[in-house]
């Protein structure tokens, strides 16, 4: 899992419409999730790294991200907020 690495892998949605510039980029700090995975087994579908790249204009990008603690809220324990509180930038 590229992911999982540390490294950033791209890959540019495949569709049949016609989409403008739009990525999808993957990073994961190796560290951050094997503190949570420590904590919940389940924590991994909620891990954050996605990081949507997007063209809104010609000359107008947007970079979007969820909040780890956002992601994270669903699961009701204290270490695992806690930790996802430590991975904010």
């Amino acid at each position: 899992m590229t992911s999982a690495s540390g490294l950033i892998h791209w890959r540019q949605m495949e569709t049949a419409m016609d989409l403008r510039n739009y990525r999808i980029l993957g990073a994961c700090n190796p560290r951050l999730a094997y503190e949570a995975l420590q904590l919940e087994d389940k924590v991994g579908t909620m891990l954050p790294g996605k990081v949507v790249v997007q063209e809104i204009a010609h000359d107008l990008t947007e970079i979007a991200a969820i909040v780890p603690v956002a992601s994270m809220q669903a699961i009701e324990n204290p270490d695992l907020k806690a930790s996802a509180e430590r991975s904010r930038p």
